[in-house]
């Protein structure tokens, strides 16, 4: 379980494998003795298990390895030496939950549609952007104005929806601290539907169908 805060920007050093199943390093900056064999890590938002750590604290790295279903429904496939990712680590009993809960099980892959810088007032602070993004139906009827989602890890807060289009805007340290900052219309994300509206949308349909029996 996480909550969508990235903590780190990992940067996959190796990949191996084929298209059934892949074993990929990835470096990082986290203490590897306070990763354990067998633990979850969202990389990009899809929740991967480390079966491999070494290094040290602010130069380690950990293995993981993604087999074909993986493969399939995410863009984890694509990845090659030097790409950056989002990464979080599993989210402990007493930890902040500053975002939203987040399983880190890829739903579908999301094409970034637009970017738009927005200039904000005080130049100082960095430019925001705004992303328009569509979602693949039907899933596109669980992302609702206000609502949350898991875009690579990252929990945003939904603008704006028309049809299986949706905006988030990104401020300047969101841009910052993860890899939306080098993201660009034609991209592929992974998307996360929040669990609330998965199952608000699922007690509808029961209660629906109750009535009509």
């Amino acid at each position: 379980m996480f909550t969508g805060i990235v903590t780190d920007i990992g940067i996959v050093e190796r990949v191996e494998g084929g298209s059934s199943l892949k074993r990929l390093r990835i470096a990082c900056s986290y203490d590897p003795a306070t990763i354990a064999i067998g633990a979850s890590i969202a990389c990009a938002g899809c929740c991967l298990t480390a079966i491999a750590v070494g290094g040290e604290a602010g130069a380690s790295w950990f293995e993981v390895e993604a087999a074909a279903e993986t493969l399939r429904l995410t863009h984890v496939g694509t990845w090659q030496n030097g790409t950056r990712i989002n990464l979080e680590r599993a989210l402990k009993i007493g930890d902040e939950l500053g975002g939203h809960i987040v399983t880190g099980h890829v739903d579908a892959l999301s094409e970034i549609i637009s970017r738009e810088e927005v200039t904000p007032s005080d130049a100082n602070w960095g430019a925001t952007a705004r992303f328009m993004l569509r979602a693949p139906k039907p899933l596109h009827r669980f992302i609702a104005a206000k609502g949350s989602v898991a875009l690579d890890g990252v929990s945003l807060t939904v603008n704006h929806v028309e049809d299986d289009l949706f905006c988030v805007l990104l401020i300047p340290h969101t841009l910052a601290v993860t890899t939306f900052g080098a993201r660009k219309a034609g991209e592929p994300v992974h998307l996360e539907i929040d669990m609330m509206a998965r199952y608000a949308a699922r007690l509808a349909e029961t209660a629906a169908l109750a009535e009509r029996q």
